[in-house]
């Protein structure tokens, strides 16, 4: 291994170890923000914020690039939406008209 590549990694060994200790290093971001999950739906929720989509089920499944089958199954407590489709039913609960904006 040549000096200029043993140096490189002793800078890296030692910004990971000044990171690990909390200080500052250059060229690591901070998280500012603490982000929650959004909180599971139930599906009176589902329900609710399909109504006041004024859609149907199709409708509102091809609004969230899923399936009708699994619309219904939320509805019926069948199944959760979960993930990012959680992330976007929380979205959507805010600002209803953002389904149809894209």
């Amino acid at each position: 291994m040549d000096k200029k590549m043993f140096d490189e990694l002793m800078t890296g060994a030692k910004q990971m170890r000044d990171h690990a200790a909390g200080k500052k290093v250059a060229g690591v971001r901070e998280v500012v923000r603490e982000i929650k999950p959004p909180r599971p739906l139930a599906k009176e929720d589902i329900i609710r914020l399909r109504r006041k989509l004024r859609v149907s089920q199709a409708a509102f499944a091809l609004l969230l690039n899923t399936s009708a089958a699994t619309v219904r199954a939320w509805e019926q407590g069948v199944n959760t939406p979960s993930g990012s489709t959680l992330r976007l039913l929380a979205i959507a609960r805010k600002n209803p008209e953002a389904l149809f904006t894209v």
